[in-house]
């Protein structure tokens, strides 16, 4: 077996020039001279075996390699801290770097205050936020390139495991002068002529809708098509028409579009946080996991309207 002899000082040079794209930069975060860093770097790359970066006159980019030894490096630091401060001083004193893969509506809804509640508790822990869709945010998980997610239960790879938070029933978002903004539900047939807007046929969203239409022998006016619920409620807000979405997407107490609960059939998702298939959690990754679920399960999902 080759040896492998880098120290802890090359890796942690390594990541500063990664997270600032600058030589410079990272030299002065780590205290270091310029030269001084090149010089661990190029000895890093010898050791390796190619190279970690890209460099010109202006910029410093990682190679295809180095994207890859980025993760694995950061993920040998925090186990390197595991080892050496123990469980019970990281709680209250490590450093990390969590990576969240996770769908636009649930980031919207409620990440950021549970993120808030949590660097409270632990600041030197940071927080990277991937929100895409379902299919991206599996993927994301099952890569390795976040280290959990957050997503629904529907079309899950075998290789994810998911663990249920919340049932998530779809409403219908209208403004609050439209003309079905009295009633206290609506009907699948009420909005069959109505102007709708819809996520990207790919969403998980749009597929549980679509065949919950077929099913009614109903046929949807899609009048517009966008890829971020975010951009979806905006173009309800502006009028432009109304959009069926689950009740997290929807802030509580907007002041021009409220929720109206869908009914005949009543339709939901049940949200929950995947991982992949027998993966232990670093550190950091396992105390943002166990925060999220518990401010989860303990919220109270109000309703919009």
């Amino acid at each position: 077996m080759r040896h492998i002899n880098f120290d802890l000082q090359q890796l942690q040079a390594f990541i500063a020039i990664a997270e600032r794209g600058s030589f410079r930069a990272a030299a002065e975060h780590i205290h270091l001279s310029p030269p001084a860093l090149s010089r661990r770097i190029e000895k890093l790359e010898s050791i390796i075996g190619t190279r970690l970066f890209n460099r010109t006159t202006r910029e410093v980019e990682l190679t295809s390699i180095g994207r890859i030894f980025l993760e694995r490096a950061r993920s040998t630091i925090d186990d390197l801290e595991s080892a050496i401060l123990g469980i019970s001083d990281i709680a209250a004193t490590r450093s990390g770097r969590v990576t969240v893969a996770c769908v636009p509506s649930a980031a919207v809804y409620f990440l950021p205050k549970v993120i808030s509640s949590f660097s409270a508790k632990y600041p030197s822990i940071r927080i990277r936020v991937i929100d895409e869709s379902m299919n991206q945010t599996m993927q994301s998980v099952l890569t390795g390139e976040s280290d959990f997610g957050i997503g629904f239960m529907n079309n899950l790879m075998p290789e994810i495991s998911f663990q249920g938070i919340h049932d998530d029933p779809f409403v219908i978002a209208v403004r609050r002068d439209h003309h079905l903004a009295h009633l206290k539900s609506v009907k699948w047939s009420q909005i069959e002529n109505e102007r709708l807007i819809s996520v990207a046929r790919s969403s998980g969203n749009r597929q549980l809708l679509d065949d919950v239409m077929s099913k009614l022998g109903l046929i949807p006016n899609y009048a517009f098509e966008v890829s971020h619920i975010g951009t979806l409620l905006g173009m309800v807000e502006a009028g432009l028409g109304i959009a069926a979405v689950p009740r997290t997407a929807l802030p509580v107490n907007h002041p021009v579009v409220l929720g109206l609960p869908l009914k005949n059939p009543s339709i939901s998702r049940s949200l929950g946080l995947l991982s992949k298939q027998g993966t232990t959690l670093r550190p950091a990754a396992a105390m943002f996991h166990e925060h999220l679920f518990d401010a989860l399960t303990k919220r109270k999902f109000t309703k919009s309207r």
